[in-house]
């Protein structure tokens, strides 16, 4: 590198260096606007050496970078395991923990038993008694036996969906259940509290909620399908209750499973006493202990099968969890069931519990919507593969339909309304076909939840309707804008046969009240317009004043399905017809092919009397002028209108309904036939049969 390029490095590279100075001086500098070339020349080959020499590094470093990366991963599997050791010691120093405290507290019970009996059972129950005084409707809680109070405190519920404060509670925690009270308004005496709801420990979840200020100090209970939110005064408390609610639900079960053990005891003592034979007794103890043997606890995934269930279920692998769960299956399934058996049969229940908990939460709509119907194929396959098919079924279209709604209401509404309708059935129907394909990729084995599928379908396809209506008839959009809409909605619903799913009927019934009072209303505005043209009808010919505007109607009567409108027209830009009869004629075929668009056998008759009314109002119209007309110039004027009416525009009228629809008019027919013009004396007032 030249001096000077040495020299503009140091001064770039330089710590005090200031680019706006810089450009300052070199502008002053420099004689004109080659010397700034030369100079961001300079920099620029700086630039481009700069960059070569980051490459010469980075190839040079390459083998370097490769050995760092496999150093990593060793390290990530190392703290892997090292967590999971870590995670085994917590669990056993709990485990310890746990023993020794109940160790202590039995030694201490045992001794307030000696010295007072029943003092603290009656205690915890004159205490619970007399909170529930306090409850409206709570009277018949105490009648279960042995119930007493463990913990009880003021809390504040939050809505779920928008986590808005709802009303302020305040709960009892039993021993076996949790009493949701409501604060009353007007106190009456010691009443605090209305009753609200009662859960069994058992029929719940609990789950800390992360703090997000300024929503904090929160947890959650999960009753299927339904969760509700409370909110602690502080974190103290909120930890207070969490680590209450758990050791409660804990003890519960605990006692619930020595009572069961308790209750099979007695039998085998009695059958022991009863027995005086010794035989007998070798005769009964030694399949028992051929039992015991035969049924191999000892090996060592089986050992760790309950921590290995917890770590999965805390890294949240959840294949993990269900593959050592259908492996324990697969051991002990031709194997005889003992005591030992039976226990690790619980834990493992207990593990998946809180799994089936951790899975529904994945599923629940409070989780992100994002990711598609993908998102949620994998805890839908572990609930599948746990058993619970239908209740993975119920989750997977709940969790669609709400990221459904979520996309409808996310959309906004701007520009032309066909576009917004455009937008609003991508969506839509995009969603339904990828529900439907992951429904059917997921539930391949489970032919029974395809019914459901189907009402689900049904009840996404009202909601579409209420947003579609709601944008396109509620707002009075014109008939050929909802036309163009509905066809548009029929063309994505028809997408959907790919997949054997056929809901055209479902969007049919759901529109049809919207369409016939569109088409009512704009066969109200037809008839207004048309009586108001003839109130002002002159029956002069039509001078269109240009040749352009003469062969753009043309092109227009063309469209209409009039082919033989070059026969009306005259010399230089005259039509030999009345601007009543011809605009007309375009706003009676423009309301057909706008009403074919919108066509279903259910407006069939709706349409038909529609055209007829129209119709009516145009032949009565001519009726009239011919009777009334007295010159003899104008009434064959007149009867050349009628005479394009019956003979040129009625049968394109009828052609085309029967084109569109698949079958003939007859009621249209029999109005053409029913007013066939005749040929009549200019001097009579007969003008129609």
């Amino acid at each position: 590198m030249s001096e000077t390029g040495n020299r503009l490095r140091k001064l770039l590279e330089s710590q005090n260096f200031d680019p706006q100075n810089y450009v300052k001086q070199l502008s002053q500098q420099s004689d004109g606007d080659r010397d700034l070339q030369e100079h961001r020349q300079k920099i620029q080959n700086l630039a481009d050496e700069t960059a070569q020499n980051l490459k010469k590094n980075v190839y040079k470093n390459y083998r370097q970078f490769i050995e760092t990366a496999k150093e990593i991963s060793y390290l990530e599997s190392e703290m892997y395991q090292l967590s999971h050791i870590l995670t085994e010691q917590k669990s056993i120093m709990e485990s310890i923990t746990q023993a020794l405290i109940s160790t202590d507290k039995d030694e201490t019970s045992k001794e307030m038993q000696a010295a007072f009996p029943k003092e603290t059972e009656e205690l915890k129950q004159r205490t619970l008694t007399s909170l529930l005084e306090k409850v409206e409707g709570g009277k018949n809680i105490m009648d279960t036996p042995g119930r007493h109070l463990v913990y009880n405190g003021d809390l504040v519920e939050f809505d779920v969906d928008n986590m808005s404060p709802i009303q302020k509670v305040h709960a009892f925690l039993m021993n076996d259940c949790l009493l949701i009270a409501t604060w009353l308004p007007n106190r009456r005496g010691t009443v605090k509290y209305k009753y609200n709801a009662l859960y069994d420990l058992e029929s719940f979840a609990v789950v800390n909620v992360k703090d997000n200020p300024p929503m904090k100090d929160m947890f959650k209970i999960l009753m299927f399908p339904d969760s509700r939110i409370f909110q602690a005064e502080n974190s103290k408390i909120k930890k207070e209750w969490l680590e209450i609610l758990d050791e409660t639900k804990k003890n519960k079960v605990t006692k619930d499973r020595h009572k069961k053990e308790e209750e099979e005891v007695p039998v085998s003592a009695v059958r022991a006493e009863v027995s005086t034979n010794p035989f007998d007794q070798e005769e009964e103890q030694q399949p028992a202990g051929e039992a015991e043997e035969s049924v191999d606890l000892s090996l060592e995934w089986i050992q760790e099968l309950p921590e290995d269930l917890d770590v999965c279920i805390a890294q949240r692998d959840f294949e993990g969890a269900v593959d050592l769960v259908d492996k324990l299956n697969e051991y002990l399934k031709e194997q005889p069931v003992n005591q030992r058996v039976k226990e690790l049969r619980l834990k493992v229940e207990e593990r998946l519990r809180q799994l089936t908990e951790v899975l529904v939460f994945e599923l629940s709509p409070d989780r992100s919507l994002r990711g598609g119907p993908k998102a949620t194929r994998r805890a839908v396959c572990q609930l599948i593969r746990l058993g619970q098919s239908t209740k993975a079924c119920e989750l997977f279209l709940k969790n669609r339909a709400a990221a459904v709604q979520t996309a409808i209401r996310q959309l906004r509404i701007e520009g032309a309304t066909l576009l917004y309708i455009h937008k609003l059935c991508n969506i839509f129907f995009t969603s339904l076909l990828e529900t439907a394909k992951e429904f059917e990729m997921d539930f391949a084995g489970n032919t029974g939840c395809y019914s459901a599928f189907v009402v689900w379908s049904k009840t996404t396809m009202r909601m579409f309707v209420d947003a579609f209506s709601k944008q396109v008839f509620d707002s009075k959009e014109s008939l050929s804008t909802a036309a163009e809409c509905v066809k548009k909605a029929k063309e994505h619903c028809q997408q959907l046969t790919e997949i054997g799913l056929d809901l055209t009927f479902t969007l049919q019934s759901l529109l049809v009240k919207d369409i016939k009072a569109a088409l009512q209303s704009y066969n109200d505005i037809i008839i207004e317009a048309t009586k108001h043209r003839n109130s002002e009808e002159m029956w002069r010919k039509m001078n269109l004043m240009t040749p352009e505007a003469l062969t753009k109607l043309k092109d227009e009567m063309r469209s209409c399905g009039i082919a033989s409108f070059d026969q009306y027209t005259g010399d230089d830009c005259w039509v030999n017809l009345s601007y009543t009869i011809v605009a007309f004629t375009k706003q009676m075929m423009s309301f057909l092919e706008e009403g074919l668009k919108l066509y279903f056998p259910e407006l069939h008759m709706v349409l038909l009397e529609s055209l007829r009314e129209i119709i009516l109002v145009a032949v009565q119209h001519v009726d009239y002028s011919l009777r009334c007309e007295q010159d003899p110039e104008k009434k064959a004027f007149i009867m050349q209108n009628a005479s394009f009416l019956h003979d040129t525009v009625l049968p394109v009228v009828e052609r085309r309904f029967e084109e569109g629809v698949g079958k003939p008019a007859k009621q249209l027919q029999d109005l053409r036939k029913s007013t066939r013009p005749v040929r009549i004396n200019p001097e009579s007032t007969t003008s129609m049969v």
